[in-house]
């Protein structure tokens, strides 16, 4: 098989902070006409409660039974009484029509909730005159409550009917049929017989926090969110998604997903009971939520032809992905028997997944793809690969850490906020360019995770909203209407780039914007994945030095690291780049007297990762070689500098397995030692130490090691 035209690794998702966005609006009483042919009595029938009644005669639910003149909701003699009616799901409201009884409200709120406990005001009358108020409302929302302000009369509020017009948010009854229907090269999703396209966005955030999360995914225009896997767990999110009108491809993961680095490996030749234990799992789930008026296809493994080669090679692999992509075919026929209704796909890295599918799963509704810089290739390889299915993109957006170049400290060169807004922008345009084949995409990623992957595809990190959120927004709606903006960083550099003193300073540079002239509050943080795997985002030291510029302590650690100026604007969004810095060990004056010379040790590893680790490649001068002990205490490596030598300093660089306490101890006959320096709390990284000494023999007698591992140097550095 070709390789792949990109490879990609696997992307993690975690879910940290809430996003909230209500808006509220105050009018007066106007009239209007009868309802349009748009508009839909919503509230006739539906669940409705009160903060009280005047009698067993007068409950909530008198007002939505459509009776106009025989029936009506009446409160206790008070103000601040309420009456409330839920919808059932999310609907885009209209028009709301109280036809008062004598008692009526002269000032009140009609307000909209989506959780029936957080409210915003959508309508404010403060002259009503009693009769029937027909008001004209803007707003989303499951619930809608009058509350009322001031009563007109000594009596309570009294309507003979609420009513609540509007649309059901785009979302089909339940029991609508999910339908791949048309003809080659000319595809279409329908839902419930209504054409489709699919403007979605991947899922982060935990379950527990849909609800507060999907009212702001529904605002950028979002109808699909696509999920990996399916379980127990699955009914809250679906319920919050159906309350919103949006649906979900609900994903089921099999062994090795994620493609390149994913664990997990399957023998889907000889491992029946792997598979027969996933295909009755997956069965009972859709069982479970194939009437669910969520759910809008079921998408089968993701990744797993690509991830296939972490696990073999030759003939078997070619053996493996025929045998995978066979099971995904029994998995969707078995899905077809339980659930005739929403289709079923399966996701994979890479078109050249495509011919597996194509020779081996001829019951998948169509194919689906996950696809970054290289998005606009997928239609030109459909069309070359001669397929008659059609797909979806349910993972794009721009490119990734696989795809770019490295920057000069041979690390990727991650794309800068204005080029990742672009990179969603390019791959909705690639999308909806084929028309007809390609049914709509999920971009990757609704996810509020801050950390480096976070920083590289979400477009709400820690809560924060990115150039790239407005984009996928302008994609789906066409517009970002009147909304305030993320502030724009250009020209970011750091200096020293390439060789940043470890707990020195170094200079980070860059041009910032407000395009709607917001105050900018910066924040300067440091990843170490590339120095430590470590993907945390860790607030820097640093101070403002004007223009633009700033001033940021280096870490400890040696390595390269990931430096990100976060520039807010006090509205919700940021704006965040990032360059890269190698930080290397602070520079000694002086001459190193130990380069090259004489090293022993009580032990060195002779085979263990990058070793042989022996005492010398702690003196050769280079910061990529290492000594490294057995993993016991004590230890001891030395120099014989050949004759007394004086010496002012020591460095040692450390290796993540260090030293928590050690002597520097120097002999005139490599006898007879004595002690120069002591210390019981090290930390690893750069150890810079000043002694007063001469001697020829320099040791470090190592007693307590930091780590389980050994003792391990990759420069022990004497200055003299």
């Amino acid at each position: 098989m070709d390789s792949p035209r990109t490879a990609r690794r696997r992307r993690d998702a975690a879910s940290l902070v809430t996003l909230g966005a209500l808006l509220a609006g105050s009018v007066t009483v106007v009239t209007a006409g009868p309802a349009t042919a748009a508009d839909t009595l919503l509230s006739q029938g539906k669940t409705a409660t009160a903060s009280s009644t005047e009698g067993a005669a007068f409950t909530a639910s008198a007002a939505v039974d459509g009776d106009l003149t025989g029936t009506r909701w009446a409160s206790q003699w008070t103000d601040s009484q309420w009456l409330q009616v839920d919808l059932g799901r999310s609907a885009d409201i209209s028009r709301v029509v109280l036809t008062w009884e004598a008692a009526y409200g002269k000032a009140y709120h009609i307000q909209l909730s989506d959780n029936g406990t957080t409210w915003r005001t959508a309508r404010t009358v403060t002259d009503g005159d009693g009769g029937t108020d027909d008001l004209t409302v803007t707003g989303t929302g499951r619930y809608v409550r009058l509350q009322g302000v001031t009563r007109a009369t000594g009596y309570g509020y009294s309507l003979w009917e609420f009513q609540v017009y509007g649309a059901e948010s785009g979302q089909p009854a339940p029991g609508g049929a999910v339908r791949v229907s048309g003809s080659q090269g000319d595809w279409q999703l329908t839902v419930g017989g209504q054409p489709y396209t699919v403007k979605g966005l991947t899922w982060g955030p935990a379950v527990a926090d849909a609800g507060r999360y999907l009212p702001d995914v529904k605002s950028m225009g979002v109808n699909t969110i696509r999920t990996w896997g399916t379980d127990g767990g699955t009914e809250p999110l679906l319920d919050a998604a159906a309350a919103q009108g949006i649906r979900v491809i609900n994903g089921f993961w099999l062994q090795p997903g994620g493609g390149p680095g994913s664990g997990g490996c399957v023998n889907y030749v000889t491992d029946t009971t792997y598979k027969n234990t996933a295909l009755n799992e997956f069965a009972r789930w859709v069982e479970t939520y194939k009437s669910h008026p969520a759910t809008l296809m079921w998408n089968v493994g993701n990744e797993s032809v690509l991830g296939l080669q972490n696990c073999y090679s030759g003939a078997e692999l070619e053996a493996q992905r025929n045998a995978y992509t066979s099971f995904v075919n029994d998995v969707a026929r078995r899905i077809h028997g339980i659930d005739p209704d929403h289709p079923v796909t399966s996701t994979d890295a890479w078109t050249g997944a495509w011919p597996y599918y194509k020779r081996n799963a001829p019951d998948l509704d169509l194919y689906s793809m996950n696809s970054y810089g290289d998005i606009c290739g997928v239609q030109e390889d459909w069309e070359e690969g001669g397929y008659t299915k059609p797909y979806l993109i349910t993972e794009a957006g721009p490119a990734g850490e696989w795809e770019v170049p490295d920057d000069a400290n041979g690390v990727p060169d991650e794309p800068t906020d204005v080029q990742k807004a672009e990179g969603y922008t390019k791959a909705w345009n690639c999308v909806t360019r084929h028309d007809g084949v390609a049914l709509g995409a999920t971009l990757f990623h609704y996810g509020v995770e801050h950390d480096f992957g976070g920083v590289w595809f979400n477009l709400v990190p820690d809560g924060l909203k990115r150039l790239s959120y407005y984009a996928v927004k302008r994609a789906y709606t066409g517009t970002a209407g009147n909304d305030n903006t993320p502030p724009v960083i250009s020209d970011m550099t750091v200096s020293p780039a390439s060789s940043a003193p470890a707990g020195g300073e170094f200079t980070v540079r860059a041009d910032v914007r407000d395009p709607d002239g917001d105050p900018i509050a910066y924040k300067v943080f440091l990843s170490g994945n590339y120095a430590s795997g470590d993907k945390r985002l860790v607030e820097a030291r640093w101070r403002s030095t004007g223009n633009g510029t700033f001033a940021v302590t280096a870490p400890e650690k040696l390595g390269v690291w990931k430096v990100y100026l976060q520039a807010e604007d006090g509205r919700g969004n940021a704006g965040i780049e990032t360059e890269s810095v190698k930080v290397v060990a602070p520079p000694v004056t002086g001459t190193n007297v130990a380069l090259n010379k004489p090293t022993t040790a009580s032990s060195f590893q002779p085979s263990y990762g990058d070793c042989p680790c022996e005492p010398a490649k702690a003196t050769d001068g280079r910061t990529d070689t290492r000594w490294a002990s057995d993993w016991s205490d004590p230890q001891w490596i030395r120099v014989d500098l050949g004759s007394a030598t004086p010496v002012r300093r020591i460095q040692l660089v450390w290796d993540p397995a260090y030293a928590r306490s050690y002597e520097v101890q120097v002999s005139d006959d490599g006898t007879t030692w004595r002690t120069v320096h002591t210390t019981a709390d090290g930390n690893g990284d750069v150890d810079t130490v000043d002694v007063a000494a001469t001697a020829r023999h320099v040791r470090l007698h190592l007693t307590a090691r930091g780590t389980g591992w050994g003792y391990s140097l990759h420069e022990f550095g004497i200055y003299s």
